[in-house]
C-alpha cells in the first residue's frame, strides 16, 4: 500500500519533494501524477532475507515430499496386455520378496520387513524400500511383502536375522489388475475385489489363487491421491508346441 498526497502541489513544494525522494524516499515506479495533481510513492518491496525466509521452508517441503513418495521409489516392471480404464491385464517377471506373517494389524508385520532392509540381516545391509507393499489374501495364512530391489537380487540377498521374515519368490506370471484410491480397509479391498471379479466374468477370464493387494505410497499420502490395486492372477496362453 503506499501513501497518497490528494492536495495540489505548488512548483516549489513538489521541487521539495523530488529533493527528499532523492535523500531517500523510494523513488516511484512510472514519476506519474493521478487526476488530482497527486504523486504516488510505493512502499518498499520485501528484503531478499524476508523472501528466502518464507519460500525455504515451501521449496524444502516439496524436495522431502518428493523424494520419500511413489516417484522416487523402485516398482517392478510389468508389460500391459490389455487396458480398459481402470483394469489391465499384466505380465510380470519374477519377483524376490522379503515376507512376514500378517493379522490384522499390518504394523507389526511392517516393522518386522522395515527392519530387515534397515540392517537386521546377516551382512547389516541398508536395502532400498520399494513399492509396491504387498499383501497375500490367503484364506489360512495372510503375508506381506517387500519388493527386493533388482539391485540386491543381481549380487545376492542377505538372510534375514528377524525368525518371522522369510525370503522368496513369486515366479513369472499374469495378473488382472484394478486401481482404485482411499485409505485401506476390508470395505475397500472387498468392494475393489467385487469389481474386478465382475470385469473378469465379463471378460471370461478364470482367477488362479487368491487376491493380492498393492499399496504404492506412504502413509501421509491424501487418500484421493493414493495409488491402490488388487490383482488376480490368470493362466497365461501358451505358445504353440510350448510344453507345460
Amino acid at each position: 500500500m503506499g501513501v497518497r498526497l490528494i492536495r495540489p502541489l505548488s512548483r516549489f513544494a513538489t521541487q521539495d519533494l523530488w529533493k527528499l525522494q532523492r535523500n531517500g524516499l523510494p523513488k516511484a515506479a512510472s514519476n506519474t501524477r493521478d487526476g488530482t495533481n497527486g504523486l504516488y510513492i510505493p512502499m518498499k518491496l520485501p528484503t531478499r532475507s524476508l523472501l528466502i525466509a518464507i519460500l525455504l521452508p515451501a521449496v524444502i517441503s516439496g524436495f522431502w515430499l518428493v523424494s520419500n513418495s511413489r516417484a522416487a521409489t523402485e516398482t517392478p516392471e510389468y508389460t500391459v496386455i490389455k487396458k480398459d480404464e481402470k483394469f489391465e491385464i499384466r505380465d510380470y517377471p519374477a519377483l524376490f520378496v522379503a515376507s512376514a506373517p500378517m493379522k490384522d494389524d499390518m504394523d507389526s508385520s511392517f516393522m518386522q520387513l522395515f527392519r530387515f532392509i534397515a540392517g537386521a540381516n546377516e551382512t547389516a545391509q541398508k536395502i532400498e524400500m520399494t513399492a509396491p507393499v504387498l499383501i497375500d489374501s490367503k484364506k489360512d495364512q495372510r503375508t506381506m511383502s517387500f519388493i527386493v530391489p533388482a539391485a540386491i537380487v543381481a549380487t545376492g540377498v542377505p538372510k534375514p536375522t528377524g525368525e518371522n521374515v522369510k525370503l522368496g519368490k513369486v515366479d513369472a506370471s499374469r495378473f488382472v489388475a484394478l486401481r482404485f484410491s482411499g485409505k485401506r480397509s476390508p470395505e475397500t479391498e472387498a468392494k475393489a475385489l467385487e469389481m474386478l471379479r465382475g470385469w473378469m466374468k465379463e471378460q471370461k477370464l478364470t482367477p488362479k489363487g487368491d487376491p493380492v493387494f498393492a499399496y504404492y505410497d506412504p502413509p501421509w499420502t491424501p487418500t484421493f491421491m493414493r495409488r491402490n490395486e488388487v490383482m488376480l492372477r490368470i493362466e497365461k496362453p501358451r505358445k504353440t508346441g510350448e510344453k507345460e
